[in-house]
């Protein structure tokens, strides 16, 4: 059996705009150009006397966020501009403070590889303009609120 690489492109990002948690809609976020899911981690030394003189670390805290990037796309069937849905919730969430920048999103693959994850993230959003032959970029980075959920992916359920 031959192994084969996972590709990057085969990630797919949901917002729910529902607003409820309990009874999500999933709202696909097109023109996805590059996605990035980090998880830091925050160490205190816990070296002691035991240790022949080598250090030791734990991990105190974790944190997590998603950086994507795009370019703003619009629905083809219609004259005028009507926005991505899913760049567009984004979008809106950018531009207010507190609880209601937060997003309750999903992310995983589409290929039904085990990775997962769902959680609620604050949204800094930017984006617009460029040169003259430019297609608008976007970009988001989406910062974790709390412990990422791992979820079953939505592809293999």
């Amino acid at each position: 059996m031959a192994l084969r690489s996972l590709l990057a492109k085969d990630w797919v990002l949901e917002v729910n705009t529902s607003g409820t948690a309990e009874t999500p809609v999933w709202t696909p976020v097109k023109g996805l150009t590059s996605m990035e899911f980090s998880l830091d981690a925050e160490t205190e030394d816990d070296s002691d006397f035991d240790s022949n003189g080598w250090g030791s670390e734990v991990v105190t805290q974790r944190t997590w966020s998603l950086e994507i990037e795009g370019r703003r796309k619009r629905q083809t069937d219609s004259a005028s501009f009507v926005a991505d849905p899913g760049q567009e919730f984004l979008r809106q969430a950018g531009l207010v403070v507190g609880l209601t920048a937060n997003v309750d999103v999903r992310w995983y693959r589409k290929d039904g590889a085990p990775d997962a994850f769902r959680g609620t993230a604050a949204v800094q959003y930017g984006g617009g303009g460029g040169e003259v032959t430019d297609l608008e970029p976007f970009e988001v980075e989406l910062t974790g609120q709390g412990e990422p959920e791992q979820i079953e992916n939505p592809v293999a359920a």
